[in-house]
Order: structure tokens, then C-alpha cells, then sequence
């Protein structure tokens, strides 16, 4: 090697050493900042602490002083000591605390070659080396196919293997009697067809699709975001037909339909034009009835198929009102309530609910909780009462009893409720009991007084016969966003399990009452997550975890249903996502449990004053009313604005440590839990949303629902990773997963194929564009193979 060679050589290791000393000391100066502010704020003393000592290592490491090596090993071994102290043996929550630092102590060894830089890489390498072992031991090493056995035909009822609602009865129970899948054969699992809807889904975060199809006879029907019907060949997944309801999505915030309904007219003769039909409601507030068999308009239906849902309503912007569920049918009525959009101004549409003739489209009642006694329209000059609370999530129905049973949000606005009237404080946030023939109320029940904090009741009622002192009541369960899960009567209302009235923060809003206490579910396991602490704060790494946690400082947050205010932020926990969403749970009615998919998902929130509102621009709006999660919203006609978000750190990863989400089993007959493990792998997460590929588990934020089998299977997409699982439903083992081409952000369904005597397993793979998970417009399925029929 020429002199020359050896120059440039030693010039350029000296470039990267001086470089690497500056990073040492540019970190350290960094974190021992925000270590210091921290300390201000009555936290943790420890980011000051390796802040200085990272930067002093810097500093000797520019001299050459190779105490600066030993110095840097020694602010590791400290920082173990410290994490383990602060945090255990948990992974995830270790992995901010070591993972960087102990990068940072490979390059010093690879850098400097001295014997203080190896003992440092080696103390690197031994962190990194932990940091696998736990996250794989955590759930990384996902359970295993289980061997494989011969397809079985089993014998059944017809009605067995159709899936005839969008929770598969009317009482939302998502458990199907097919067992030809079952635990010793779903590794055989492979991909059966698939089919794509042709709707583009746009960078926009306005497109959700969330359907889950029903299976009649030998056909699938499922709707699009923008409400196009699509009838598929159950055995092929082809397209049978396709009808257009031609809807006007223009300045519609987002556009979402999880289901449609089926209604077989027992009047009419079976081959009879729409003797079978298909119904389903529309982004642009109307509702159509298709022939189930040839995919046209039913002609003796409202004005050619198509009723208008505006009439009574008023003047509606565009955006601010529309179905996103799949209608309810009891008794031959159509029941359905509809999506308001939140927080734009007091006057916003009506959350009336209402029913129509199931053959002709004709009114039949509404329920309008501003004139609960008046069931008939609006006089002439008149509309239902403005802004009051609606009802988005799909009906339960019991046709026994005849009752059909509402979750309710809030009346508008969500962080403000000084304005709010008696009749919107009684039914908020509740679950409703009306007459199906008549829309009287019968019973209702609250699970959040005063709600300030977007805790709209978000799924749909699950009905089930529970095992009580050796008989079976007919309950009701429901899931709640703060995690709580109430089983009432449904005949009455009344509790089945413990409720707890339990005092909450109180709060210092001019104008704003609030309730002093709240209702807790204590007879059932809760899945609001544990008591958020400051050491839970988490982060990619030291700098943006201290980030967080100087954030959470200045924050309030006094535990649960903190109240929203003007002088800081609040952090708001479970947030709306969570804990059970749209996706609701699922009971396996053979072996009384119940499967809970939950999100936690902090919220950093606060009022912002009308003068300070209206210096910013913030007004209400009628295009993207309802996109990307978080944001300003005016709350216009009250005293504040509200802003909204996400608690995520500078890289955008959530600011509280994993799981963001759990999937878990209750045992219906004692209400205790028998299982829980986080949903969903790191793969597809990271920084930026840019996929970590790292396989571990980890609890990824996650929506939509699960079916339970007769098989003893749970199946579940719902995680930001793009799976498709299995899980045993009495041990949680994960027994099968499948890659979706795209986020598997919906509930899926099962049903049985005649042709090919198989059972299948479908799920839409629409993503999430708020939750940064892939979009599409796929439908897939699954079955066993063909080969092994018997």
C-alpha cells in the first residue's frame, strides 16, 4: 500500500471517529435538555443524568481520551439497570431505553478498536442480544400450524352455512355452527378466490372498506365504500351482478358501508321480482331495495327502488349525514339511524331513527328523542330535532320480543356540553330498547353521563342467552369505547353483572356541567388498558421517549375521564378508537365465550377559546368533514373549538408503550377472563409509517371484529400488520395467519359452500388510511383444499 494510500486511509478514520464524537456529544446535549426540562416538570432524572454522560463521552472521545469509551459503557450499564428498574423484563418497553444506546456502543467498538470501545460494544451487543430474546419470548415466536387432517363433510342444516347478517343473526352474534374447520385442520387453510371492488381508494383518508358480506343460498352480497351492491358466486367468488345506486359522494368527508341486508317478502311468489331483496343505505342519505337475484331496482319500492332519507331533516350539508351500517330488519320494517358528523356547529342534522315497510319503502315510525311521544313526520314547516344523538353503529334486534336495540352517540358537539338539553343528557352515549312496531321506548341505559370525551356507544348490541344461577337470561352485551362491557336484561334494561357509579376528575370549564360520576362495569373484565404513569411513555428511542414524557407532563391526566380544558391539554385514554370499536365482540355460543378485540390509543386534547377559534380559522366545513383521525374542529355556537390528536411522538409512533391493541376471552359463565395477547406484529409498523419488517409481536392499533366457530376457531383480521388469524378460542393459541394483499380492517364471516362441500372464510382488505395500514379494494377467501373431500 503507498504512503498516499495510507494517508487518505488515516485521514478518513479520523473524519469518522470526529464525526461520531460530534453525534456522542449533539446526543447528549439533546437529551440531557429535555432530561432538565423533564426534571422541571417533576419527572424522571435519569435522561439527565445519561445526557451528560453521553455528551462528556463525546467530548474525551474528540480528545482522544479513551475514558470517553469507558464512560459510554459504564452510562449503559447503567441504563440497564435503570430500564429493568423502571420497566422489567417487558420488551417493548425496554426497547427505547436500550436499543439506540446499545447500537451507539457497537459503532464506538467498530469505530475506535481500543479495549475501553470493545468492552463498550460488548455491554451494546448483550443489551441488543436481551432486547431479542424478550420481544421474541413476548409473542415473536408465533404459534405454528397445527398438523393437518382430511377435509370433512359434515352433515348440516341449509341455514347452517349461510351467514344471513351482517352479524350473522339479528342479535349480532358473529358465531357461526360450522365446524368443518376446525383446530386440527386450519394450518390446510389456503387461499380459495378473491376479487377486487374497482373503486380506487385515494391518499385522502375518505375511503373505508369495512364490509362484511352476507351468504344466502349460494351468493355473497357486500357493498362498496361509495354503496355499489355486488352479488358474488359463493363457490368462485365471481361477479353475478352489480348495482349502481349512483350515489353523490361529492364533499362527503368519508365514505363507508360495512354491510347491506337481506328481506324475503313472504308474500310474494319465490321467483316473483324482489321476492328476495337486497337493501342497503347510502353516503348521500337514501335508501334502495335490489332484486337479490337479478340485481335491479325493485319497482314497488319507494320511487323505483329508492326512498329519500332527507325528508324531516331539514337543510343537510353535504357530509354531514349518511349510513354507514347495514340496515336492521324485525317484523318487515327497515331500522336504521345514521352517521352526524362531529364537532362542526350545535345545529348539525338529526340523529333521528326511523322505519320503513320493508316492501314498499313506505315511513312507518321514527324515534326523535327531542319528541320521544311523537313517533309520525315532521309537520309541515317542521324537522326532527336538530344535533341530537344518533345512532351510527349497526341495530341488534330480538324478534321474540320484538325490540330493536340502539347504540347511541352523543348529540354534537363531543368536548363541549354546557349547551346540551335534558332529552340529549338522558340518551347519549346509551344503549335504546324501542318497540319495533311502534318506536316507543322501552327501556334505555346509560354507560357515560355527560360525555365529554367522543365515547359514543360504537358497536352493535351483542345478544345471547347467558348462563345465570343454572338458567339462560336473554342479555345484552355491550362494548363500550372506554373498554367497559355492560350485560344488561334485554327484556328490562337492567344490569345482569355488577355496575359501579364510581367518582371521576372533576374539572374547571366556564359553562361546562359535569357528572360527578361515572358507570363501571365491575362484574366483567375491563379493557381500558392499565393507569397510564409516566415511565409507560414510550418512543423509538431516549430522545423521543424523554419528548413524550415532558409531554405527558404537561398534560392532566388524572385517570380515567379526565375532563377536556382550556389551560393545558388533557390525555384522553382509551381514546375513540378504543377500546371496543365498530368491531364489537363475538360469542361463542357452544362454549359461552366471549371474544373482546380492543385498541388503546391515547389522545391528547384541548379547548381552544371561541376568539382564540375564530383568529385561527377554525370554522365548520363540508368537505373532508370526517377524514385522518385527529385535527381542530370548530364546535361552532359554543364557547371553544376543540383540537384533537393522536399522542404520538416526533417519529409518529404512539407515545405510550405497547400493546395499542389485545385480543382477549371471557368466560360467560364465571365473567372471568381466560386469555389475552396483543393483536398483530410489528411488520408493517414503524417510523414515519414506514414498515419495520420486524416480526415480533407487538400489539399493533387495530379495527374491526372477530367470528367464533363451532370448530373452537376465532378468526380476526382488524391488525395493522395485514393478517388474516386463527386462534384456538378457549387458550388463545394462534393456530394460522394469511398475508392480505391489504389491511384486513373489517369483520369477517364464514359459510358453507354446497358445490364443493366446504367451508369458507371471507374478509375485506380495504386498510385504514388514519392508521397508516395499506389500502385496497379486495375480497378474499379461504378454504380447505379441494383434494381432501370425502
Amino acid at each position: 500500500m503507498s504512503p498516499r494510500t495510507r494517508s487518505s486511509g488515516g485521514r478518513l478514520r479520523w473524519l469518522v471517529q470526529k464525526g461520531f464524537a460530534l453525534l456522542l456529544f449533539a446526543i447528549g446535549a439533546t437529551l440531557g435538555w429535555l432530561g432538565w426540562t423533564l426534571i422541571s416538570l417533576g419527572g424522571s432524572a435519569w435522561y439527565l443524568l445519561a445526557g451528560v454522560a453521553i455528551g462528556l463521552a463525546g467530548i474525551l472521545l474528540w480528545r482522544r481520551d479513551q475514558r470517553g469509551a469507558w464512560l459510554y459503557a459504564l452510562m449503559l450499564i447503567g441504563t440497564l439497570v435503570w430500564a429493568l428498574w423502571e420497566s422489567g423484563f417487558d420488551g417493548w418497553a425496554l426497547a427505547p431505553r436500550l436499543a439506540a444506546p446499545a447500537v451507539l456502543g457497537l459503532l464506538l467498538w467498530a469505530i475506535e478498536r481500543s479495549r475501553a470501545a470493545r468492552f463498550a460494544g460488548r455491554i451494546g451487543g448483550l443489551l441488543l442480544a436481551l432486547l431479542l430474546v424478550l420481544l421474541w419470548r413476548g409473542g415473536g415466536g408465533e404459534g405454528s400450524p397445527q398438523p393437518g387432517s382430511p377435509l370433512r363433510a359434515i352433515a348440516q342444516a341449509p341455514a347452517d352455512g349461510d351467514w344471513p347478517h351482517y352479524g350473522r343473526d339479528i342479535g349480532g352474534s358473529r358465531f357461526s355452527p360450522l365446524a368443518q374447520i376446525a383446530r386440527d385442520n386450519v394450518g390446510q387453510l389456503a387461499p380459495a378466490w378473491s376479487f377486487r371492488t374497482g373503486h380506487s381508494l385515494t391518499s385522502s383518508g375518505t375511503v373505508a372498506f369495512e364490509a362484511t358480506p352476507i351468504k344466502i343460498d349460494e351468493t355473497l352480497y357486500l357493498c362498496t365504500p361509495y354503496n355499489d351492491i355486488i352479488a358474488l358466486d359463493a363457490e368462485t367468488g365471481k361477479q353475478r351482478w352489480r348495482f349502481n345506486p349512483r350515489t353523490d359522494s361529492r364533499k362527503v368527508g368519508l365514505t363507508a358501508c360495512r354491510g347491506v341486508s337481506w328481506f324475503r317478502d313472504p308474500a310474494a311468489k319465490p321467483d316473483a321480482l324482489c321476492a328476495d331483496r337486497i337493501i342497503t343505505a347510502t353516503i348521500d342519505g337514501q335508501l334502495f331495495a335490489a332484486d337479490a337475484k337479478r340485481g335491479i331496482a325493485c319497482p314497488g319500492f319507494g320511487n323505483k327502488g329508492r326512498v329519500s332519507l332527507l325528508p324531516g331533516m331539514g337543510i343537510v350539508d353535504k357530509g354531514y349525514y349518511y349510513v354507514s351500517s347495514a340496515p336492521q330488519i324485525i317484523r318487515g320494517r327497515i331500522v336504521l339511524g345514521g352517521w352526524v358528523s362531529d364537532n362542526q356547529h350545535i345545529g348539525e342534522p338529526s340523529g333521528v331513527i326511523r322505519a320503513f315497510d320493508a316492501v314498499t319503502g313506505a315511513f312507518s315510525w321514527a324515534f326523535d328523542v327531542g319528541r320521544p311521544d311523537f313517533h309520525g313526520l315532521p309537520p309541515e314547516g317542521q324537522k326532527f330535532t336538530p344535533a341530537t344523538p344518533n345512532s351510527w353503529a349497526p341495530i341488534s334486534a330480538d324478534d321474540a320480543l320484538g325490540l330493536v336495540y340502539l347504540p347511541t352517540g352523543n348529540s354534537v358537539p363531543d368536548w363541549y356540553g354546557g349547551m346540551r338539553r335534558p332529552f340529549d343528557e338522558k340518551y347519549s352515549s346509551s344503549v335504546v330498547a324501542l318497540d319495533a312496531e311502534s318506536g316507543a321506548v322501552r327501556w334505555s341505559f346509560q354507560t357515560t353521563h355527560h360525555d365529554l370525551w367522543d365515547y359514543d356507544v360504537p358497536s352493535q348490541p351483542t345478544l345471547y342467552d347467558m348462563p345465570i344461577g343454572g338458567r339462560r337470561v336473554p342479555a345484552l352485551v355491550q362494548a363500550t369505547k372506554r373498554g367497559e362491557i355492560f350485560v344488561l336484561d334485554r327484556r328490562t334494561g337492567q344490569p345482569l353483572t355488577a355496575v359501579e357509579e364510581r367518582r371521576v376528575p372533576r374539572g374547571n370549564v366556564p359553562g361546562e356541567r359535569l357528572s360527578p360520576t361515572q358507570p363501571f362495569s365491575v362484574g366483567m373484565p375491563s379493557f381500558a388498558g392499565p393507569m397510564l404513569t409516566e415511565a409507560m411513555m414510550w418512543g423509538l428511542t431516549p430522545i423521543d421517549q424523554a419528548w413524550c414524557r415532558i409531554q405527558f407532563r404537561k398534560a392532566r391526566w388524572d385517570g380515567t375521564m379526565t375532563p377536556p380544558g382550556v389551560d393545558r391539554p388533557i390525555i384522553v385514554y382509551p381514546g375513540y378508537m378504543g377500546g371496543s370499536d365498530w368491531g364489537g365482540v363475538a360469542i361463542d355460543k357452544d362454549r359461552d365465550i366471549m371474544i373482546v378485540n380492543s385498541m388503546r390509543m391515547a389522545l391528547r386534547t384541548w379547548l381552544i377559546p371561541r376568539t382564540e377559534a375564530d383568529r385561527m380559522g377554525i370554522k365548520p366545513i363540508s368537505s373532508k368533514v370526517h377524514g385522518n383521525v385527529g385535527g381542530a374542529s370548530a364546535q361552532a355556537g359554543t364557547p371553544y373549538a376543540v383540537d384533537v390528536k393522536p399522542f404520538l411522538s416526533p417519529l409518529f409512533v404512539p407515545c405510550q408503550q405497547p400493546p395499542f391493541s389485545t385480543i382477549s376471552a371471557v368466560d360467560m359463565k364465571t365473567r372471568k377472563l381466560l386469555w389475552t395477547r396483543p393483536l398483530g406484529t410489528a411488520r408493517d409498523s414503524g417510523p414515519f409509517a414506514i414498515s419495520s419488517h420486524l416480526p415480533f409481536t407487538i400489539g399493533t392499533p387495530a379495527t374491526g371484529g372477530s367470528v367464533t366457530t363451532r370448530g373452537g376457531l376465532t378468526f380476526i383480521g382488524a391488525a395493522a400488520d395485514r393478517y388474516l388469524r386463527a386462534f384456538d378460542t378457549a387458550t388463545g393459541q394462534e393456530l394460522w395467519k394469511a398475508s392480505l394483499p391489504a389491511g384486513g380492517q373489517a369483520t369477517p364471516m364464514t359459510y358453507w359452500s354446497k358445490r364443493s362441500g366446504r367451508q369458507f372464510v371471507v374478509i375485506a382488505a380495504g386498510g385504514n388510511f388514519g392508521l397508516a395500514i395499506r389500502p385496497g379494494d379486495h375480497v378474499v377467501a379461504f378454504a380447505l383444499p379441494k383434494g381432501g373431500a370425502r
